[in-house]
């Protein structure tokens, strides 16, 4: 419903007026001249005698992030509104949310902005509720989203293509739309200018919008939208993307920690483990300890080095990038979006694993990364570090061809290397066509093995059918791995919430798990279910497939002898090497300090946003005593009137043993509140006399000020918290 005496009707209702207006941005030089521009153009347009009125939110909708359905004519007037029409699996929309996020920070709604995402599906899974949320989730989404399942704002709007925004004044008039990515520039432009126009009118309102962040209300877990998960055959070790703690987990097969990197905050940084930050990583390789990580967001390759425990960046710029053919140094050329990663051999009888192939998820294509000199297809040799195109032309199709830089492939995701005759090919998950194709490693042919359609512009041919070749239907695949013991590829069929079976020999493809709920069951193939597994990953000599079910914040181990599926326990000990806290630990009520609790004020520190900070504990317990068994001695973090300094740490611990006493670890995070804080320890013990005739308590005050700046520190020395009681 539109406002009353107002017209309901498209965005080709803006079209002429916004069309000149960017014409005449192309010419304008300055700051100033674009600033007055936009200013006449909102002068004409809200002087129509009629505004062109977005229809009002239908009512019954599904709403997240909010403490109830929103109202345009209601709620958001005397708001300027950023309506983004986008659908969560698409590689554009991801790339537009940086944009969104930078100018949530610049202007709040007390400002008079408010964003607000539409979320209108593509595929029917993206539909559901609980998937929605999970994706909010996972992309850190802290605005109102409304599900338009049926799509009908989309269709009243005659909306396009994802992503499209539309810029409202505070009378739900609208005012601009902007089509697909790469409009930063514009998007504040607008937004800046029509905020000044309207409060120059006194028509900008500063009452707050009910936001109820739904990531406030999540348990904590050990693991957050893991992505993608390998094996290390040699050293029998798995690799996790744990993609919604922004780092890298290396565990031992029976679950336990030996490695964490990063985390939990996203961030950019190389050096030693402590100090180094991810940004939602996907795709893990593993060769001889070192580690290679599509670092998705921060559009990077990235390399762990487990013995020098470094980590360095080998490809990306740290901007998402627009070149389609590559060419340059590996850290000079620009990638976009790396999904996935598999390790290769340019010599496919020597088997060098000198070569990196890359899921090029941003730009539609599959990349390679050298890794020693070697030549691609029998071309010229290529130094060691180059970074190009290998197949896909970059446009978003489904489109096979002899010639791999005229196929052309629809967001990649998941890539498998069956090195061994017959095949010599790379197996690669193709989301948006819903498909899984072959790359050609002698001549980088592009060919279809199931799902998708035969119209190559045909994106939306999904579905869930058993069958052979284009017969079988799978919807939004993002894993493959390749099973070389039984010449099987296996799918993680995601929008399906199912594992699929693929015989490259006959393109039969066939469910081996999953019923298709989006649930949580862990039992035989046939009765478990999955939500949305990103990856996969096979291990045991071929016995188990470990699979990351991403929605569920677990890695599935599937037993394909007795066709039973198990959850990994992941658990860190003492003696893991972690850097990026876990928040694994419930939350305890901080006790009170006695009063004879002795209180230690430390030397100020300066960090960086994004350093790690490490207090280690050095306390001794009167002679003749030990700590009481089965008594809670425990320590907790606190930064009273900055709290913002814990979010995502884990503020809490036990201390099990006075001889090996924990290290407690706090990152900086990326955005500070404040250029000074303080940081209290409060250290709790519980201890004994030894023959355990008198039970005692001792508690202590550690406080330790910060000093944060933007200058880059060195390696910070851990901060050693010593008392003798």
């Amino acid at each position: 419903m539109a406002a009353p005496g107002a017209r309901s009707c498209s965005l080709s209702g803006l079209l002429p007026a916004q069309t000149s207006l960017e014409y005449a941005l192309l010419d304008a030089v300055t700051q100033e001249e674009k600033d007055s521009l936009v200013y006449q153009y909102l002068q004409k347009v809200d002087g129509w005698e009629q505004d062109l009125s977005v229809p009002e939110f239908p009512e019954g909708l599904e709403w997240l992030n909010t403490e109830g359905p929103i109202s345009v004519y209601k709620d958001l007037c005397g708001k300027v509104v950023v309506l983004d029409f986008f659908t969560y699996c698409c590689i554009n929309c991801i790339h537009l949310l940086p944009d969104l996020h930078a100018l949530e920070h610049t202007y709040s709604d007390k400002d008079g902005l408010l964003i607000v995402g539409v979320h209108s599906a593509k595929f029917p899974n993206e539909k559901v509720l609980d998937n929605i949320r999970s994706a909010v989730l996972r992309y850190d989404i802290t605005h109102p989203v409304v599900n338009d399942a049926d799509a009908s704002l989309w269709q009243e709007l005659e909306v396009s293509c994802w992503p499209t925004l539309v810029i409202l004044g505070p009378r739900g008039n609208m005012l601009f739309s902007l089509i697909g990515e790469g409009h930063k520039d514009k998007l504040f432009l607008y937004t800046s200018i029509a905020l000044k126009y309207y409060k120059d009118r006194g028509q900008i309102r500063d009452n707050k919008i009910g936001i109820k962040l739904y990531k406030d209300t999540l348990p904590p877990s050990q693991l957050l939208f893991p992505g993608k998960v390998t094996v290390d055959h040699v050293s029998k070790r798995l690799v996790i993307a744990d993609t919604g703690h922004h780092r890298i987990l290396v565990v031992w097969k029976n679950g336990q920690i030996q490695y964490s990197i990063g985390g939990p905050n996203p961030g950019r940084r190389d050096g030693i483990f402590s100090e180094s930050t991810f940004n939602s990583p996907q795709g893990v390789a593993i060769m001889n300890n070192i580690i290679y990580v599509a670092d998705t967001e921060n559009h990077l390759i990235r390399k762990i080095d487990l013995e020098a425990e470094m980590v360095s960046t080998v490809a990306g710029i740290g901007i998402q990038g627009t070149d389609k053919e590559g060419g340059a140094k590996g850290e000079e050329q620009p990638i976009s979006s790396p999904w996935d990663v598999v390790l290769g051999s340019s010599d496919l009888e020597a088997q060098r694993d000198d070569i990196l192939w890359i899921a090029m998820a941003g730009t539609h294509q599959i990349w390679a990364l050298l890794l020693d000199c070697s030549r691609l297809l029998k071309k010229n040799e290529l130094k060691k570090g180059t970074c190009l195109r290998f197949a896909g032309s970059g446009n978003e199709e489904n489109r096979n061809n002899a010639y791999p830089h005229k196929a052309g492939f629809a967001q990649p995701s998941g890539l498998a290397l069956a090195s061994e005759g017959p095949w010599g090919c790379l197996f690669v998950a193709d989301s948006e066509s819903s498909a899984v194709r072959t790359v050609s490693l002698t001549d980088g042919a592009v060919k279809h093995l199931v799902g998708g359609e035969r119209d190559p512009t045909n994106l939306f041919a999904f579905g869930d059918i058993d069958g052979v070749g284009i017969s079988a239907k799978l919807q939004h695949p993002l894993g493959v791995t390749w099973d070389k013991k039984r010449n099987l590829l296996y799918v993680a069929d995601s929008y399906n919430h199912k594992i699929k079976v693929v015989d490259p020999k006959t393109k039969n493809c066939v469910t081996l798990a999953g019923t298709g709920d989006a649930s949580n069951v862990s039992s035989s193939f046939t009765e478990s279910t999955f939500n949305e597994p990103g990856g996969l990953c096979i291990g045991e000599n071929g016995q188990l497939l470990y699979v990351a079910d991403t929605n569920n914040h677990q890695i599935k181990v599937m037993d394909l002898e007795t066709k039973t599926i198990s959850v990994l326990p992941v658990f860190r000990d003492g003696n893991a090497v972690v850097d990026g806290p876990s928040p694994a630990e419930n939350q305890k009520t901080v006790p009170k300090l006695p009063r004879s609790a002795p209180s230690i004020r430390l030397a100020p520190v300066a960090a960086s946003p994004g350093q790690t900070l490490q207090f280690k504990l050095r306390l001794d317990l009167p002679p003749g005593t030990k700590l009481t068994e089965g008594a809670p001695s425990c320590w907790f973090l606190t930064a009273e009137d900055n709290e913002w300094l814990l979010q995502g740490q884990v503020p809490s611990g036990e201390i099990e043993s006075i001889s090996n006493q924990p290290t407690i670890s706090l990152q900086v995070p990326g955005d500070c509140s404040s250029p000074e804080a303080v940081v209290s320890v409060r250290v709790f013990l519980y201890y004994c006399s030894a023959d355990s005739g008198a039970c005692m308590t001792k508690a202590i005050l550690f406080s330790q000020p910060l000093q944060i700046t933007c200058a880059q520190q060195g390696c910070l020395a851990p901060v050693e918290l010593k008392y003798v009681f």
